[in-house]
Formats: C-alpha cells, structure tokens, sequence
C-alpha cells in the first residue's frame, strides 16, 4: 500500500489566473489533467495544454511566485542535469534534473528551481508546455576507480 500526501501547489497556466491548491502525491498528476484540491475545496482537473508549471511551494501566503528565481546565477552545485526549459509561449526557466532517465516521466519534467530555499521547493512542468529542453551542463562527482597499485615482486605494495 502506498502512501498520499497532499502537496502545496500553485499551478501557473498560460494566458490565465494561477490556481492555488493541494495536489495527491502520488496520483495527482493524470494522463491528460492534473487534479487539484482548491483551498475552498473544490476538486479541479486543469488540462496539461493549459499547465504552464505547478510549482511545489512552501505556503500560500507568499502568493505565486512563478516570475522569480528562474536562471541560476552561477553553475549549480547540486548533481543533475542543469537544464533550461523553453516553453510554448518563448518564455525560459532553469533548474536541475535527475541524472537518471528511470525518473523521467511520460507526462513531463520535474526540476529543482535555482533556488529551493526560495517559496518553490520543486516544480513539475508537463511535455505539452514545452518547446525544447536543453542540457546546458551536466553536474556531480566523477565515478572513482579502484585502481589496484602494483606490488612489488616480493608481494609487498610498494610505498614510495
């Protein structure tokens, strides 16, 4: 049995008013919709062709906050694929990918902003509102390898 949880979200839409609300993690995000509990509770399926981002935030009180912290400043620290998301309407965000295509999902891309200690912790944002993604650097450690070192010939490692 897995477990819910209802997540803060805004849901910013093209060309319309964002929507604040609860979104079931897992399970809010459908084929075609993602299914929105409003604050007056109300349940909402806004279709992906109008999802611009549904960005996870911390709380409502600091209202949408979609239009800052969209470009990093210098190259993330943070391992992933440091991407730039350009969307239908010409309009670009950054954040971190997941370096591992398991994670990807079928009906879109969740990133981690520029600035997660900012009101957006994580924002997902459905195929259909993008016109590209781009891989601007790819970040994080370099696999080590155990390299034996070579022993001497009286089976004694050799130490300087």
């Amino acid at each position: 049995m897995a477990l819910t949880t209802n997540k803060k979200v805004f849901v910013t839409r093209f060309e319309r008013e964002s929507v604040p609300g609860f979104v079931q993690s897992p399970g809010g995000f459908g084929e075609k919709a993602v299914e929105l509990l409003t604050p007056a509770g109300n349940l909402v399926a806004i279709p992906y062709s109008e999802v611009k981002a549904v960005c996870f935030v911390r709380d409502f009180e600091s209202g949408e906050t979609w239009r800052e912290h969209r470009s990093f400043a210098s190259r993330p620290k943070t391992p992933g694929l440091w991407v730039r998301l350009v969307f239908q309407d010409h309009d670009t965000a950054e954040g971190m990918l997941a370096n591992n295509l398991m994670l990807t999902e079928p009906i879109g891309f969740q990133i981690i902003p520029p600035d997660p200690t900012f009101q957006n912790q994580r924002i997902f944002v459905p195929r259909a509102a993008l016109r590209e993604v781009q891989v601007l650097g790819v970040i994080g450690n370099r696999p080590r390898r155990n390299v034996a070192k070579p022993e001497t010939e009286d089976g004694q490692l050799k130490m300087f």
